[in-house]
């Protein structure tokens, strides 16, 4: 396991400060904290916030924001149970800062207007195409709170033109959900309930998922690094997109 391109201080000086073995270990999808680093710069997340961490998996992004930020966070997931995120925010010193919740997005248990920040790092495709879990995850947010997410993304949205053949064959019909960051900003530009939305691709987002595949490991002709290797046209990547609660009249 080569660890040493998980280190990029000049792009995340931040994230750099990790250790890489600690981030695979805990390991749900591409270098979360890289993608939570890149968001960062189109929020303002303030000392002292209150944020939820929508879809944290195993804690790294919680972890991070606590740290970093000196937030405090709910870390919130629905595959990961509360006992081994507990465990994880615990070994990297902030459980005083982080609290670990199980649930599901569809019904937030938390009261309305109780965060100044909500994000979510590599999750958004599992449940936000749906045009109700905007307004269901807007709740929570005080008003002209930020919310900002990353995501799978292809750069020529899946309902513009087909997606290639070397995506659908890795992952199938979840390639409908890998939109293009113009498809995320009028989504949730047409719920109404935003302002200042930015929506981008994350530069160099495929080369940085080849890093993280070649640091777990993976072989060259495995399915996910056949699927990158093939990506001639640049197609893959993350969407970055960020908005702010729209505060009522």
């Amino acid at each position: 396991m080569d660890v040493t391109a998980l280190s990029q201080p000049d792009r995340y000086p931040l994230s750099a400060t990790y250790d890489p073995a600690w981030l695979l270990g805990l390991d749900m999808g591409p270098h979360p904290l890289w993608q939570l680093e890149d968001l960062l710069k189109d929020l303002d997340v303030r000392p002292g916030a209150r944020v939820l961490d929508l879809g944290c998996g195993k804690g790294a992004t919680s972890v991070f924001l606590a740290r970093e930020l000196d937030v405090d966070v709910v870390a919130f997931d629905l595959w990961v149970k509360e006992d081994e995120l507990q465990s994880n925010l615990e070994a990297h010193g902030v459980a005083d800062r982080v609290t670990a919740v199980n649930g599901d997005v569809r019904d937030l248990p938390f009261d309305d207007d109780e965060f100044d920040v909500i994000v979510s790092i590599d999750a958004f495709e599992y449940f936000g195409t749906d045009v109700r879990i905007l307004p269901s995850v807007l709740r929570v947010l005080k008003p002209a709170g930020a919310l900002g997410m990353t995501t799978p993304a292809l750069r020529t949205d899946p309902y513009e033109s087909s997606p290639p053949t070397y995506v659908t064959d890795v992952i199938g019909w979840e390639a409908a959900g890998w939109h293009a960051p113009d498809w995320w900003a009028t989504h949730w530009r047409l719920s109404g309930l935003v302002d200042d939305i930015t929506a981008r691709m994350q530069e160099q987002g495929r080369e940085d998922w080849v890093r993280w595949s070649r640091a777990l490991g993976e072989d060259e002709d495995g399915a996910v690094m056949s699927m990158l290797m093939a990506d001639h046209d640049d197609q893959i990547g993350f969407s970055i997109v960020s908005a702010q609660k729209k505060v009522k009249p």
